[in-house]
């Protein structure tokens, strides 16, 4: 009898140390996108977590997020918390039921730090929170180093037309630009044309073509295309021409403006940029932001106007007690502050832009748009349901090869346009 009661006891007390979050015996399982020096970053806001709440972190990252969670989610094995870059992939997951409502798990506080378009982004085109910024990027951005331009900074479209025909004319060659990036390499190629078309046909156009409303072959869309190919498909336009770009990774595009002379102007990437840019080695020390590379805003039709944008958003996929914790604390000031630290990466917490949190001009100046709450518009191509992101990846890889063939490319994406669901499709102000 004293043996059975001894067993049931541990078993009692086993059982209740594995249910204690704040016991640390609890573990979190959290599956997202970063491998590398990302994923290393990543990891102190989770040890940051985990000295915070005693609650161990297990992180799995891969580039295939998106089949892995789909795959454990088929299995009945989903991770807690998951990372992904597509709203519309987490919204359908809300519908659903297997993303979990965070209103209860955030509060009040949490939500409040957020402007208003990034907290509707965060209810995925609900009701209730579903999502949580992790970190964001600008992406309505040009780089230059001071030796590769020297200005003056084109406010209108025309006027960057202009600077790049001049830079060709004094045989320097205008544009650093790669297209690879596996699993989604095109990718450069979209936010080119996203950003063209926000800042030429305006807010309300990019709405309705992102939310899969505006054709392909809309004039404004057929416009995007065209600008594009005059800009970069002009001989002596970008180092090593198209087909060089189809085959250069877009980490590596940008590292001939730091050579001595310059091997390219100018570059539109987005803002983490700053990371690839602040690990090229060089005899004289890695660049660092203001004194090596600057950037000035995408110009529009007469001023920089909107801003494209994007962000990787945590949702949770299992509720329990750590995981409700761990979503706590990375929508919370202690969370969001750790990473933008570092100098690379971008909080939308609007309490630490005024904080000695961001420690150059340049990553200010991002911050402040990020977090301002000014004319936010999120990455279409992000927005987009699967099926239609993958066919504009494609589109522009296909386009860049033989520019002839846009009119088949755009009739080819409204056919796969036409062939989504409306229910998959994200409406989100911008």
């Amino acid at each position: 009898m004293r043996k059975r009661w001894a067993g049931w006891a541990m078993a009692v007390v086993l059982l209740l140390s594995g249910c204690s979050a704040g016991g640390g015996t609890e573990e979190v399982a959290v599956l997202g996108p970063w491998t590398g020096d990302e994923q290393a970053a990543f990891q102190r806001v989770l040890d940051g977590f985990t000295r915070a709440t005693g609650i161990p972190v297990r992180y799995q990252g891969t580039r295939a997020q998106n089949q892995v969670l789909r795959g454990d989610l088929q299995q009945g094995t989903p991770p807690d918390v998951a990372v992904l870059s597509n709203p519309a992939e987490l919204a359908g997951y809300a519908r659903s039921g297997e993303l979990k409502p965070l209103d209860a798990v955030l509060g009040t506080e949490a939500t409040a730090a957020y402007s208003s378009q990034w907290r509707q982004l965060q209810q995925l085109g609900g009701n209730a929170v579903h999502a949580v910024v992790v970190k964001a990027d600008l992406k309505s951005i040009l780089w230059y180093t001071p030796n590769s331009f020297a200005g003056p900074i084109p406010s209108t479209w025309d006027e960057l037309v202009a600077v790049s025909h001049r830079l060709s004319a004094a045989g320097q060659q205008p544009w650093c630009l790669g297209m690879g990036a596996p699993p989604n390499s095109g990718f450069p190629g979209t936010d080119w044309l996203e950003d063209i078309l926000l800042h030429r046909a305006g807010p309300g156009v990019y709405r309705s073509w992102a939310a899969g409303r505006l054709a392909w072959s809309d004039a404004a869309v057929v416009d995007a295309w065209q600008s594009w190919g005059t800009l970069v498909l002009a001989p002596g336009a970008v180092r090593g021409g198209s087909t060089a770009a189809l085959l250069t990774s877009f980490s590596d595009a940008g590292r001939p403006m730091f050579a001595d002379p310059p091997g390219c102007a100018l570059e539109h990437l987005g803002s983490f940029a700053i990371g690839g840019y602040s690990a090229i080695r060089r005899p004289g020390g890695s660049p660092v932001p203001d004194r090596d590379f600057r950037f000035f805003p995408f110009p529009g039709s007469g001023a920089a106007g909107p801003s494209e944008v994007s962000a990787d958003l945590a949702g949770m996929f299992r509720d329990t007690p750590a995981a409700r914790r761990l979503m706590a604390y990375l929508a919370g000031a202690e969370g969001q502050r750790i990473w933008p630290s570092g100098g690379t990466t971008f909080s939308v917490h609007r309490r630490l832009v005024g904080e000695d949190v961001y420690r150059s001009d340049v990553t200010r100046r991002i911050a402040a748009t990020l977090a301002g709450g000014g004319d936010l518009c999120f990455d279409a191509s992000d927005l987009m349901p699967s099926a239609m992101t993958s066919a504009f990846y494609q589109a522009v890889l296909e386009y860049l090869a033989r520019p002839d063939r846009l009119p088949f490319l755009l009739r080819q994406l409204d056919q796969v346009r036409l062939g989504v669901p409306r229910e998959q499709w994200l409406d989100l102000p911008c």
